[in-house]
C-alpha cells in the first residue's frame, strides 16, 4: 500500500515533464507551420524547401505544392544592324576621319540609309555631301544663312520640313538629312545629271571647273573604296 502511494507523485511528475515537452514541440511545430504557410503566401520558396524536409516524404508530395522549376536565362539574339555592312564600313572610316563619334554618326547614317532608299539615291552620294558641306557637325551655320549638315537654306525649304517643325528643326540631325536629300534630288532631276544637280545644289551652277561636284564624288569614291576594304577584311 505504502509502495503504491509512493508511485503516483512519481508517475505523476513524468506525466508532467512528457506533456510539457509535448506541448513546446506541438508549439514550435505550429510556429513552423505558420512561418511556412507566410512563406507560401508570399512565394517564399526557401521557407517550402525547410518544411519539404521536416515532413514524410509521402506526406510532403500530398500537402506541399511542387518545387518551382529554376528558371533557365534564355539568351537574346543581338539585334539587327539598320545599317547595310557598306554603310557600317563607312561609318567607321567617317568616325576615325572626322574625329566623331560613332554614336553621333548613327542616327545620321541611318536617316542617309532611308533617305537614299525612299528618294532613289545613293546613300553614300548623301554622305559624301554631308562630309564637304559640314563635316558632320550638325550646328554648322554659313554666312549666308545655311543650316545643319547638308547646309539647307531655311528661308526656301520650310515646305519639306515635317509637320510642326520650326526653323530649329534644320539643325536636328535627322531632320536636316531627309530634308536636305529631298533638295538634292530635285536639283539632280531639275538639271538633268548629278553633276549639274551638285553644282545647283551648292549655288555654284556657273562654275565652269564644277569644284563643288569634284570634291562631294572625290569624297564619295574615298569612302567606297576604305568601305569596300573594311568588308574585304572582316569578311
Amino acid at each position: 500500500m505504502s509502495a503504491t502511494i509512493d508511485l503516483k507523485p512519481s508517475m505523476l511528475r513524468a506525466t508532467t515533464v512528457v506533456a510539457g515537452v509535448f506541448q513546446v514541440i506541438l508549439m514550435a511545430a505550429g510556429v513552423f507551420f505558420i512561418v511556412a504557410l507566410l512563406g507560401l503566401y508570399r512565394g517564399d520558396s526557401r521557407a517550402l524547401e525547410h518544411l519539404r524536409v521536416l515532413l514524410p516524404q509521402e506526406t510532403a508530395a500530398a500537402a506541399l505544392p511542387a518545387a518551382a522549376p529554376e528558371a533557365v536565362p534564355v539568351s537574346e539574339a543581338p539585334a539587327a544592324d539598320p545599317l547595310t555592312p557598306r554603310m557600317r564600313a563607312a561609318l567607321e572610316s567617317v568616325a576615325r576621319r572626322y574625329r566623331v563619334s560613332m554614336d553621333a554618326l548613327e542616327p545620321i547614317f541611318g536617316a542617309a540609309e532611308i533617305a537614299g532608299r525612299d528618294l532613289r539615291l545613293d546613300p553614300l552620294l548623301i554622305v559624301a555631301v554631308i562630309a564637304v558641306e559640314s563635316r558632320f557637325n550638325p550646328f554648322s551655320e554659313s554666312v549666308v544663312g545655311a543650316q545643319g549638315l547638308m547646309q539647307v537654306m531655311p528661308r526656301f525649304h520650310q515646305d519639306k520640313l515635317p509637320k510642326g517643325a520650326d526653323e530649329l528643326s534644320f539643325f536636328d540631325p535627322v531632320v536636316n538629312v531627309r530634308v536636305g536629300a529631298r533638295v538634292l534630288k530635285e536639283s539632280i532631276q531639275r538639271n538633268g545629271g548629278l553633276i549639274p544637280g551638285l553644282q545647283q545644289f551648292a549655288g555654284a551652277a556657273d562654275d565652269a571647273e564644277q569644284r563643288y561636284a569634284g570634291k562631294v564624288l572625290a569624297e564619295k569614291a574615298r569612302l567606297e573604296s576604305v568601305a569596300a576594304r573594311l568588308r574585304a577584311r572582316s569578311a
